[in-house]
């Protein structure tokens, strides 16, 4: 039987070798790669090259890479191997600016080794290890409540439009956005799906469309600026979108052009949904124009698609890889306690009440 992208883990830690275990999305959708990598270079690089992309899969990532860089450590000085921990964590916290998730992951296991630093190194190492790998079934469970939240909202038979990538390949399992996607498939829903193409990356064409169709779904490609026309034609009556970062008053930041989606949604009175696990709200941040924005090279537009340069020599180009959604265009943000609505900060401080408890 062929294998299909549903068959591989998008990211995983193989005990047996000591190695993080991704799949290459630069590769898809026409080969399916798998990279064993085991130096925090490596790891590094495939974060920042966008060879592991998505904010979940980049916090697993990042919490994997950083306990492969430590494990190893012979030392039994936890002063000195403290001094380590912090380098690596801080190189691994560059690869990325947008993403939350790589931050809270990186967070998340400075504490446990600071728990657990009144022990052994080696009893550090061990709660590192087992840390990472909680982190990774969080993210499967907190990816199907979210579908569960989400599927709520639509009927069967309803036509879809998503942005980007926020599946399989953007988490561990079910994605964020493709949640109530894949639920809806068991359930047999029956949706039809509308994929933008996502520029200047092409996630929602090589990775969205690509996943989506492996698990037999209804969908149909578009380019991104034809959502205005899908949308007028009556075939949407929903969006879904993953993100980035969300800040305390409901501003997203999510892929280059959610943005222009919400707002086509709004003139037509289509329903905007941000699925958005809590690790990706950030309370420090009060608003969207606080969001650090990467910019990428302007190559991505000119010539990365194409066998000969498609622009000008010497043209100008501006290449920001996320944009941010107003709060007001956003319907809702799914998020694995529920949906939240305005006002976000308030409706954000009862979602974290329900987290502690």
């Amino acid at each position: 039987m062929r294998k299909t992208i549903l068959d591989c883990d998008t990211v995983t830690l193989d005990e047996e070798n000591g190695a993080l275990v991704i799949v290459d999305q630069t590769q898809l959708p026409n080969r399916i790669e798998m990279l064993s990598l085991t130096n925090i270079e490596d790891i590094w690089e495939a974060i920042y090259l966008l060879k592991v992309r998505g904010a979940p899969a980049i916090g697993v990532s990042a919490a994997i890479g950083v306990y492969l860089a430590m494990k190893d450590i012979q030392t039994e000085d936890m002063g000195l191997f403290m001094k380590r921990f912090k380098k690596a964590k801080e190189y691994l916290a560059t690869s990325r600016p947008t993403a939350v998730n790589l931050f809270w992951a990186l967070d998340r296991m400075e504490a446990v080794a600071y728990k657990h630093g009144e022990g052994s190194v080696e009893e550090v190492k061990e709660a590192l290890h087992q840390e990472a790998v909680r982190i990774r079934e969080e993210d499967i469970e907190v990816c199907r409540r979210i579908g569960e939240h989400a599927l709520s909202l639509v009927q069967p038979q309803a036509g879809l439009l998503t942005h980007c990538n926020a599946g399989k390949l953007a988490a561990v399992k079910y994605g964020t956005a493709t949640a109530p996607m894949y639920l809806g498939q068991e359930k047999g829903y029956g949706f039809h799906i509308y994929v933008d193409e996502t520029r200047p990356l092409l996630q929602g064409a090589r990775l969205t469309a690509f996943e989506l169709q492996s698990a037999g779904m209804d969908v149909t490609l578009i380019c991104d600026n034809m959502v205005g026309a899908v949308m007028k034609k009556g075939l949407i009556d929903a969006v879904f979108v993953g993100c980035d970062r969300v800040a305390a008053n409901g501003d997203t930041a999510n892929k280059i052009g959610t943005s222009v989606v919400a707002a086509v949604a709004h003139y037509y009175g289509i329903p905007v949904y941000v699925c958005a696990p809590t690790s990706t709200i950030d309370m420090a941040l009060s608003c969207g124009a606080e969001i650090p924005i990467e910019e990428r090279s302007g190559d991505e537009i000119t010539e990365m698609w194409y066998e000969k340069r498609m622009a000008p020599q010497g043209v100008k180009v501006y290449n920001p890889c996320f944009d941010v959604t107003d709060h007001e265009l956003i319907t809702g943000i799914v998020t694995e306690y529920g949906v939240v609505q305005e006002p976000y900060e308030e409706s954000f401080q009862k979602i974290f009440q329900k987290a502690i408890l």
